[in-house]
């Protein structure tokens, strides 16, 4: 077994933890980016929006109309929060969620399409990273919660 100090070094890779803050951002600027613009392509046509809620996703037990605007709004609000890092890990949860449901609700459609399959897996891996991996983020939770502890 080796143990040498500089091999113990490389596995810790203590130096690459300075770039954990710029990953974790970079991370939430492409998911909130991706969730966004899908809300925002909703609030475009909502006419579209609720017949497709209707006819295409079959979300259960909600009504189409309260599917649509409750995964309309959660596209729009949670990745704001978490790309300002709010209430971060509480928000990638969510978005987590509203991955889940529209991947489980449409999958008669994306089963189809492996490409669409793949991008929502990658998207719910990526999300369940920023709950799982606590890391020291350039957030507002961070400055926020700094603050209250020193009160």
């Amino acid at each position: 077994m080796l143990s040498s100090p500089l091999l113990q070094r490389l596995a810790q890779a203590t130096p690459l933890n300075a770039i954990a803050p710029l990953a974790d951002l970079a991370l939430r600027l492409y998911i909130g980016k991706i969730f966004f613009m899908s809300g925002l392509t909703k609030i475009a046509d909502w006419d579209t929006t609720v017949m497709l809620f209707s006819d295409e996703y079959h979300v259960p037990l909600l009504s189409p109309q309260l599917a649509a605007f409750g995964g309309t709004a959660g596209e729009l609000i949670l990745p704001v929060l978490l790309v300002l890092g709010l209430f971060t890990r509480l928000s990638a949860l969510g978005l987590f969620a509203l991955n889940a449901v529209a991947l489980l609700s449409y999958y008669h459609v994306l089963k189809d399409m492996p490409s669409a399959v793949q991008d929502h897996l990658e998207w719910g891996l990526m999300l369940l990273a920023l709950i799982a991996i606590p890391l020291q983020r350039w957030a507002l939770d961070r400055v926020l919660f700094r603050a209250r502890a020193s009160q």
